[in-house]
């Protein structure tokens, strides 16, 4: 019979790689667990985002129902707070409320705010009357896009 005996070393060297594996798996647990705790703090934070543009999509939806808010001014909102959704990418809200999209689509080129005060009065003048021809023209279609968003949202 041949007794084989490991030598010390080879005992130590088994010690330390035992406590160096406890080690790692001890800061990967740890590791995930911040993970967690961030990833809750993310998903949080994303649906108060979400809570706070609903809100608002509800609040313009509203005032241009009750006329309160002119349609191509509501529809440039609408489309930018629908896009700023969390499920913005696979919602489909240009498919759901095409007649607010194409409004949108129609005058997302006509300057606003102080970009509009850099244009000659008259070429102002000629933009409102374009946006308010096609307010007029869409006005039936929008507002029944408007209706279902609500019903869709509220």
């Amino acid at each position: 019979m041949v007794e084989t005996t490991m030598p010390i070393w080879v005992w130590v060297l088994l010690g330390v790689g035992i406590m160096i594996i406890g080690g790692l798996a001890f800061y990967a647990g740890r590791l995930f667990a911040q993970l967690k705790v961030q990833n809750k703090r993310r998903d949080d934070a994303l649906a108060q985002r979400n809570e706070k543009l609903h809100e608002s999509i509800v609040t313009i939806a509203r005032a241009m129902e009750q006329g309160q808010c002119p349609l191509s001014e509501g529809a440039i909102r609408l489309v930018v707070l629908l896009d700023l959704r969390v499920e913005s990418t696979t919602a489909g809200y240009a498919q759901k409320y095409p007649s607010i999209h194409e409004m949108y689509e129609r005058i997302k080129h006509m300057p606003t705010h102080e970009a509009r005060q850099t244009y000659p009065k008259a070429e102002i003048r000629k933009m409102d009357r374009e946006r308010e021809g096609y307010e007029r023209e869409l006005e039936e279609v929008i507002l029944h896009d408007v209706r279902q968003l609500l019903r869709d949202f509220a």
